[in-house]
């Protein structure tokens, strides 16, 4: 299952860098990144990787409710695709905003890495002063800082500089408390990951004495 999970993050990141790729080809960066480029046009691919993205979201939020596969009272994963199917459906219903959704998208390579955290545990490699983990988590850590927390925070400072240029209507308020809610959840994994860090090398000093 993992296995898969890993693919599909491959998949979602390889095709946002494809899309990306393709754009900065033959378009200028600051035409790229200009308000109604982002708001009102679709690139080539975007919104067909979003449907893609969209229904992985959905069969992975079903998944995890049906076999129980979260902790916590208020689970972090259920709230962030919760977050993320709302925005993702009523822009995909109203063809507005995907290629901000794509943006998001980036985070997909740092989603990658924690589902090999997961597999790489689940094959009882866990001594956090051995080679291999140090690099999972070098990789692990350095994609949530630059390819999750990063694009979140200049996404959503992108958004409030634009916020004159949107138009009345639905897409401004919905665009900021999704992302209000996807830089909250970041700080929480962030934690997550940094406690998880510490008590993986907690435990190598326990063994060793």
């Amino acid at each position: 299952i993992y296995d898969c999970k890993v693919s599909e993050h491959w998949v979602n990141f390889l095709t946002v860098v494809f899309i990306l790729v393709k754009q900065l080809a033959s378009n200028d960066v600051n035409q790229i990144f200009e308000h109604s480029q982002l708001v009102n046009t679709t690139w080539p691919w975007a919104y067909s990787a979003l449907c893609i993205s969209c229904g992985y979201f959905a069969y992975d939020q079903l998944d995890m409710l049906l076999y129980g596969l979260y902790s916590g009272l208020i689970p972090s994963i259920l709230l962030h695709h919760f977050i993320l199917l709302g925005c993702f459906t009523l822009a995909l219903y109203r063809n507005v905003t995907i290629n901000y959704l794509i943006l998001t998208l980036i985070c997909e390579l740092h989603s990658i890495f924690l589902h090999v955290r997961k597999v790489r545990r689940m094959a009882g490699l866990r001594d956090g002063k051995s080679k291999l983990v140090k690099i999972e988590w070098f990789l692990n850590m350095a994609t949530f800082l630059f390819a999750r927390l990063l694009s979140h925070v200049l996404i959503t400072v992108k958004l409030i500089k634009d916020a004159s240029k949107f138009e009345k209507g639905i897409e401004l308020p919905l665009a900021l408390f999704g992302m209000a809610g996807m830089n909250l959840l970041n700080v929480f994994l962030g934690i997550d990951l940094f406690n998880a860090f510490r008590r993986e090398g907690n435990r190598h000093n326990v063994h060793k004495s």
